[in-house]
């Protein structure tokens, strides 16, 4: 699922120009979607092979699996330039958001620690061949990080009472 591994520091330094910018754009597949979700993923990618990105971050909550795609555009001065690598990431960017809407994509942040560690997982797990794009194991996702349980429990709805009553 990784094009090419890249962190923000070596990336940029292939030329020796100044750091690469990275976008983040994370999709939100429901639970149930996500082998979908990677797999429309790798279809993308496949279309656009010149593009760096990685997936950098993996996380849950209850209802939906967030996936973080981080995005390549180049070394900064490249990019305030507009060069073809910085055009094909965004073009990729671009793709992700109309393609994969079902999805929810959004900007984000960087990961962090725990969702990094859950991508590099999913990915050993890839390059592996145990778990496939179009079959991710079910304990890998047992064992993403999750959202913090709330600090109080979530009240039950209140019931109306006899003089809130609308009749039908």
């Amino acid at each position: 699922m990784a094009r090419n591994a890249f962190t923000t520091s070596v990336a940029g330094d292939q030329a020796g120009e100044s750091e690469s910018v990275v976008v983040h754009v994370q999709l939100r597949p429901r639970r149930g979607a996500t082998r979908k979700c990677l797999a429309a993923l790798a279809t993308l990618a496949a279309e656009h092979d010149e593009v760096v990105f990685a997936v950098t971050g993996l996380s849950k909550d209850d209802r939906v699996v967030r996936v973080t795609v981080g995005v390549d555009l180049g070394p900064r001065t490249a990019v305030a330039k507009f060069s073809s690598q910085a055009q094909a990431a965004y073009a990729f960017v671009s793709a992700i958001f109309t393609s994969l809407y079902d999805h929810m994509p959004v900007y984000t942040a960087e990961p962090g620690g725990a969702e990094r560690a859950a991508a590099t997982t999913l990915l050993e797990h890839a390059a592996a061949g145990t778990a496939r794009a179009d079959a991710l194991a079910a304990d890998l996702l047992d064992a993403l990080p999750g959202s913090p349980a709330p600090a109080w429990p979530v009240p039950s709805p209140r019931l109306p009472g006899p003089g809130e009553r609308i009749p039908a």
